[in-house]
């Protein structure tokens, strides 16, 4: 499967703990990250992490675009919730995740019901997803 994270500035530090935490589930999919989410955690846990471009245009964009390709079977975004508004990129992946029914989790608490989930099998309805709407698996 394929698997997106992102963290907010603030977040970064839970999202590194997080896939400490959760290596062993992680390191047997794609996972693809943000330019420096997906830096920090590569050096940190020695998993194999797709980094997409930094700054306007990269990391969140090309995830989103990558959501609405079918092409993210999973998308962990710890998100800083004390910011006053949502901004653009979060509103887009959020309801790009709803329209292709991809799980979403914006928070670790979702986020390990997710991977455990995942480590469990119960999201392999998603191979069967794919099987119908056949995408390019081999993009990470």
């Amino acid at each position: 499967m394929n698997i997106a994270i992102l963290a907010n500035d603030k977040k970064k530090e839970l999202m590194v703990q997080f896939c400490i935490a959760y290596s062993g589930i992680l390191s047997k999919h794609n996972v693809c990250a943000t330019a420096m989410t997906g830096k920090l955690v590569s050096d940190t846990t020695g998993m194999n992490v797709f980094r997409f471009l930094e700054g306007k245009g990269g990391g969140a964009e090309q995830i989103a675009s990558r959501v609405a390709y079918d092409e993210i079977d999973l998308l962990l975004f710890f998100r800083d919730a004390s910011q006053q508004k949502m901004s653009e990129e979060e509103d887009t992946l959020i309801r790009l995740c709803d329209m292709h029914n991809v799980p979403f989790a914006t928070n670790i608490a979702t986020a390990e019901v997710l991977v455990t989930a995942l480590g469990r099998g119960d999201l392999d309805w998603r191979e069967i997803y794919h099987a119908e709407h056949k995408p390019n698996f081999d993009l990470f």
